[in-house]
């Protein structure tokens, strides 16, 4: 997921997908860490996405603010 298709979320749909990876990063450290995990490049591409998600999250906060 790249960042224009993370801006063009609501925030409902950032939340959801933010709690998503979260726990499919949780599952991707168990698994690296028992020796079972096959992707290693899928940790990477989680955790980018994941601070993808929160950079837009935080832009949109600042926005927010600033409209007031």
């Amino acid at each position: 997921m790249d960042a224009v298709d993370v801006r063009a979320m609501s925030d409902d749909q950032l939340k959801d997908e933010l709690l998503k990876l979260k726990k499919e990063q949780f599952n991707l450290r168990f698994q690296q860490a028992s020796g079972q995990l096959q992707n290693t490049a899928r940790v990477r591409t989680v955790r980018r996405t994941i601070a993808r998600i929160q950079t837009v999250q935080a832009e949109r906060v600042e926005q927010a603010g600033q409209g007031s």
